[in-house]
């Protein structure tokens, strides 16, 4: 019996790269627009679930319960299967797109949504004094600030947008997920083509998950530094005053 990984094997998967290599440009191009989108919809959808007025929070809640409560394959499959009933097909590009860009975008709205809420309120209330209408301070004071808290986080998300596209190989989506199980299954050489599909995910994931890893401690030595700063002027302060 031959092994799943025998060297015959190994030659036909290098021989038609061009297969797997296509999938993977895909893939990339379904992540790039998608976080796109991703971003988009998290930033306009994070900043309701602030707003003081109330029917915007209730919207952006039901869009993010909606969408992280129900998994990314039945919202992909609805909108392969279930769009055309109301007389709208999309291109499977399209939905690849469009599935793990408004998915996404859900959970990019609770990140966008807890680096609002962990500025200071002071900062809001400065803002408001010096005359600035809603829209600006959150425009040109507060947004500019939660970018850079909630950057690790967003490259997380990235990550896992990369690898949730293989949902696409259920509808054809012509991804690397789709073209590995596409070419296997003609030859049955199922081995080497999943290793070399995880390999090239890896490629596209491993360089994000470390610079998300640097991020987050990158952040955490600015709130330790900060951490430090403020019990030195507090003790200062204290000492001044006995």
């Amino acid at each position: 019996m031959n092994s799943p990984f025998s060297l015959f094997k190994w030659e036909a998967v290098f021989k038609d790269f061009s297969v797997f290599f296509e999938g993977f440009i895909t893939t990339l191009e379904v992540s790039i627009l998608g976080l796109t989108l991703a971003l988009v919809l998290g930033i306009i959808f994070g900043v309701l679930s602030t707003s003081k007025i109330k029917i915007f929070k209730v919207i952006s809640r039901i869009y993010v319960e909606i969408i992280q409560n129900t998994p990314l394959v039945i919202q992909i499959f609805f909108l392969f299967n279930g769009l055309p009933y109301i007389k709208i097909v999309l291109p499977v590009f399209l939905i690849g797109v469009l599935g793990v860009g408004v998915y996404h975008g859900a959970y990019i709205a609770e990140v966008v949504r807890t680096g609002i809420t962990s500025i200071p309120k002071g900062q809001f209330e400065a803002a408001k004094s010096q005359g600035f209408s809603h829209t600006k301070t959150m425009r040109y004071i507060i947004l500019p600030q939660t970018v850079k808290i909630i950057i690790p986080p967003l490259a997380n998300q990235l990550v896992n947008l990369i690898k949730n596209t293989s949902v696409l190989a259920m509808i054809a989506g012509g991804d690397l997920m789709y073209r590995a199980d596409s070419w296997s299954s003609s030859n049955m050489y199922y081995g080497p083509a999943y290793v070399i599909t995880g390999v090239l995910y890896f490629i596209l994931c491993y360089p994000l998950a470390v610079l998300s890893r640097k991020l987050e401690l990158k952040e955490k030595r600015k709130i330790s530094i900060n951490i430090e700063d403020s019990i030195k002027t507090q003790t200062v302060a204290a000492e001044g005053g006995l």
